[in-house]
């Protein structure tokens, strides 16, 4: 936590309705209000997807903007580590999860942080960690 907030890594399936306009409202919403309340925080994994399907100038400067202020959290050995465990956990119980994925949910863990999703494969990876 900083302050005294609950900062939660948003992840890009949340940022994209956030930074397109014609984005699904609910999901849009809550970015917003996880970016009112000084909540939403990202990680390098996160900001490469937005870049990577970044499709116009208002987008740029939205990503930019939010480099600027947006806390960072680092990928370290250790997160790597544990998203290593969390995909191996994953394959003994059948389960799958994209690489992105499993490196903000293996820094999440190891920064003590939620991630904000609207993608299953949080929880499943979640599950696997109780």
């Amino acid at each position: 936590m900083i302050g005294s907030f609950s900062v939660k890594i948003v992840d890009s399936s949340l940022w994209v309705h956030q930074l397109r306009r014609n984005g699904d409202p609910d999901r849009r919403a809550r970015v917003e209000t996880l970016l009112i309340n000084g909540d939403a925080a990202w990680c390098a994994p996160v900001r490469l997807e937005l870049w990577r399907g970044v499709r116009n100038l208002q987008e740029r400067k939205t990503l930019r903007a939010y480099e600027a202020t947006l806390p960072d959290f680092e990928v370290t050995r250790d997160a790597w580590r544990l998203a290593t465990l969390t995909a191996d956990r994953g394959r003994a119980a059948g389960l799958s999860f994209p690489f992105p994925d499993l490196l903000i949910f293996g820094c999440a863990l190891f920064h003590g942080l939620e991630v904000e999703a609207a993608d299953v494969h949080y929880e499943q990876m979640r599950s696997l960690h109780s």
